[in-house]
């Protein structure tokens, strides 16, 4: 009787164990999987981008096969870059950044095209990256193109176009940083808010740089990018 009840708690126990293990695991442990068309042979690397420079965290190689697995363990969301050598020693556009987190992270993408055409999928921060990026991506282009009528203007001289445009590229800082404060504020629950701020407009007016943090939760106060930016707004 007593070694009937015995082996019944160890099995118990057993259960109890492995379910605590795979309950546990998702919370630290960042898988990265996917396929590169048209990869016929390289390596790939998973990195991160420490004290500026990129530290291999795993890697695997491809041959003639397009799929590839990745992982890492993870303390909280944070950015990550998948690496290509295609062993040809250009290193020019061969790296996707992404905004990794606990779970499975996939990313789909083609040799030819490979760092701006990846789909990016298991990630609420990196859907919020890309929304943003778009944004942004058109205040830049905006930019450019007064950038060339002002120094169009500034080498003929023509000093009322040249105030003009002056004025509008001031206006345009002022809306990309309202849009970055506001996008920031929008998505405080995220640990994409407080990186958008230390990356993107670290020196904005610490007023309004505080009225942001003060949006976060205790879990994004405590981030990384959170503490970052609470040292930012110190300093």
């Amino acid at each position: 009787m007593n070694n009937r009840i015995n082996k019944i708690l160890l099995l118990l126990l057993s259960i109890t164990i492995t379910y605590s293990c795979n309950n546990s695991e998702p919370n630290n442990y960042m898988s990265v999987s996917g396929k590169i068309d048209g990869l016929r042979k390289g390596k790939l690397y998973l990195q991160q981008f420490v004290d500026s420079v990129f530290i291999s965290i795993d890697s695997t190689e491809v041959n003639n096969e397009f799929e590839f697995n990745l992982s890492t363990s993870i303390n909280e969301p944070d950015i990550y870059y998948l690496y290509l050598d295609k062993f040809d020693g250009d290193s020019l556009n061969d790296r996707i950044k992404f905004f990794g987190n606990s779970g499975e992270i996939v990313i789909n993408s083609r040799l030819k095209t490979f760092d701006t055409n990846a789909e990016i999928l298991g990630s609420d921060n990196q859907t919020l990256m890309e929304e943003y990026i778009s944004i942004i991506r058109k205040f830049n282009f905006e930019n450019l193109d007064l950038l060339e009528i002002y120094y169009d203007s500034q080498i003929k001289g023509d000093n009322k176009r040249f105030d003009s445009v002056n004025n509008a590229i001031n206006n345009l800082i002022k809306r990309k940083y309202l849009y970055s404060l506001n996008f920031a504020t929008t998505n405080a629950d995220y640990e994409i808010s407080p990186f958008i701020v230390t990356t993107e407009i670290p020196d904005a007016n610490k007023e309004l740089l505080k009225q942001v943090y003060d949006k976060f939760n205790d879990s994004i106060k405590v981030s990384k990018y959170g503490k970052l930016l609470m040292e930012i707004i110190s300093n």
